[in-house]
């Protein structure tokens, strides 16, 4: 597996970071730790010694033990520089929780700590994770240092909204669980030879709102969350993703770049402009069907007769799209359908849009509905049908994902991932 390198910088969140570590060290990782004078305040070394197995620095004079060597590594016969050698053998370094002080500092090319030193010395892919009050991470100094650094190839995670350190406080400035900390990394290693490495996979996911005024929108229930399964189940095999979001409040799967559209008409020009380069479309998110005739420039009043709303169709996304393709691409539609006749409105919608399958599920079913983590499709061919059985949406992605690459697999001129 890899070995990722991970600085610990000084905040109250820097316990999540004891969890990401062993997160990693049982997914078969070697994990080796850096940590500020700061860090210290709020965990101790011993903490993460006992967890990873191997010696943390915090002082770039320090000596280090095991000679710049990960766990599972052999140890050098020299004593080599600690901070060059661990920067080195990295293939990913993380900086969690990454403090307004510690960016600041890598963002003018600082080096007063281990972690910052190491972090100049790194030559592998590297991350950060800001994690501090919501009016510091908003504040114009700390968003123009992470510009900087994004310009540099730094990924930068997203930090939550939620309750904060301080009583009472609430905003954007929450350390991600270390789970999706331990994703994120992953996306960025070295991962050998993947089945769809060289395939590029757009994905769309959420529903759109059409505008009546600037207050009020027509819209669905689509959450987003079966075309974002989709998006991670795509990168974890290796593939190049783009996910165009309509009004989807979840984070983004590690390893998708990640576009964000409000209207059907905005998510047919994106679709429309990234189609072209695309091996694969998952056309998971809900557009809408109709949209307002005109659009009022002013909030509307209530009055007490009522509001006429005339609506006009959307143009079809999907039937222009298969319209339009080559030989080499692959078209998948879905269908939320509403109780019986659902098949049969799925393969008239098949044959219709000129899809290569179309992934019908009934959101009449409560386990299966808008927001459920869960959910159950039929997967509709112009051979026939396959049921995939009530499970989580990440294995439902990986079972539909299955399917496509065969269905790659037996189509001439199609890459076979």
């Amino acid at each position: 597996m890899a070995r990722i390198l991970l600085g610990v910088s000084g905040g109250i969140s820097a316990y999540k970071a004891l969890e990401f570590a062993r997160l990693a060290t049982t997914a078969g990782h070697g994990v080796r730790v850096l940590m500020t004078e700061g860090a210290g305040r709020f965990i101790g070394a011993a903490s993460f010694e006992g967890i990873v197995g191997a010696p943390v620095l915090t002082s770039e004079f320090e000596r280090d033990p095991a000679r710049g060597a990960f766990p599972g590594d052999p140890t050098p016969e020299h004593d080599p520089i600690g901070h060059l050698e661990l920067a080195s053998n990295a293939d990913a370094y993380l900086i969690a929780p990454a403090s307004a002080n510690t960016i600041a500092k890598l963002a003018i090319g600082a080096a007063d700590s281990m972690v910052t030193t190491s972090f100049l010395a790194c030559a592998a892919p590297r991350l950060l994770a800001p994690a501090m009050n919501d009016r510091m991470y908003a504040d114009p100094a700390t968003q123009e240092n992470l510009a900087r650094l994004r310009e540099r190839g730094v990924v930068v995670i997203e930090p939550g909204e939620g309750p904060l350190a301080s009583r009472g406080e609430h905003g954007k400035g929450r350390l991600p669980d270390p789970a999706e900390l331990l994703a994120e990394v992953e996306a960025v290693l070295p991962a050998g030879e993947r089945p769809w490495d060289g395939l590029r996979v757009l994905v769309t996911a959420g529903g759109t709102r059409e505008p009546i005024d600037p207050v009020r929108f027509v819209g669905n229930r689509s959450s987003g969350r079966m075309g974002l399964a989709l998006a991670a189940a795509a990168a974890r095999r290796g593939a190049e993703v783009i996910l165009v979001a309509a009004n989807v409040d979840l984070p983004t799967p590690a390893g998708a770049r990640r576009i964000d559209v409000t209207t059907a008409a905005d998510l047919e020009a994106v679709v429309r402009s990234e189609f072209g380069s695309t091996h694969l479309l998952l056309m998971a998110a809900a557009p809408a069907d109709f949209r307002p005739e005109v659009i009022a420039e002013d909030k509307l009043s209530r009055g007490g007769e009522g509001l006429d709303l005339h609506l006009e169709p959307t143009d079809d996304i999907l039937a222009a799209v298969t319209a339009e393709r080559s030989g080499g691409q692959t078209i998948v539609g879905f269908a939320a359908e509403h109780g019986a006749g659902g098949a049969a409105r799925a393969r008239e919608k098949l044959a219709r849009k000129g899809a290569d399958m179309i992934v019908l599920n009934d959101v009449s079913d409560p386990e299966i509905g808008f927001e459920s983590d869960r959910n159950a499709v039929t997967l509709v061919e112009a051979d026939g049908e396959r049921e995939i059985a009530l499970d989580t949406k990440d294995a439902i992605a990986e079972a539909i994902l299955d399917r496509v690459a065969e269905i790659r697999s037996r189509a001439p001129g199609r890459n076979p991932a």
